[in-house]
């Protein structure tokens, strides 16, 4: 474990993008076994390798650039993604979207019709809750 910490003393390590970058070099790996489909496994090797690269550099503002613009890209559809698991969980609320600026709005469920005010833009609206 210890030569492990020394290792990676001063490297980058992982991150979101690393990880985004495993889970592409698996999904790869599993089709270049189906037939005629055998050239992904260098391009799963390819992303493989970049991933590595990017975990054992010691250029820490590049690979923290790198994600951030990953991070950019791929951040709303996480929101929303983590957005729709919370609804899907949450029984005892309605989620209603602002019909002005997009922002999510929880009221409780059962209330009847309602009159909603978004906090963010101040439009007010009436739902079924």
């Amino acid at each position: 474990m210890n030569m492990l910490r020394r290792l990676m003393y001063g490297r980058y390590g992982s991150d979101q993008l690393s990880f985004f970058l495993l889970v592409v070099y698996l999904l790869l790996s599993l089709l270049s076994s189906l037939p005629h489909l055998a050239l992904l496994s260098w391009a799963a090797l390819g992303v493989l390798l970049w991933d590595v690269y990017r975990m054992f550099s010691r250029r820490i503002d590049r690979r923290r650039t790198e994600n951030a613009k990953f991070l950019a890209l791929a951040g709303p559809v996480i929101r929303q993604f983590k957005m729709l698991r919370t609804i899907r969980r949450d029984k005892e609320h309605r989620y209603f979207k602002c019909p002005n600026c997009g922002q999510y709005l929880r009221v409780p469920r059962g209330k009847g019709k309602i009159t909603v005010n978004c906090r963010n833009c101040g439009v007010s609206f009436e739902e079924k809750s």
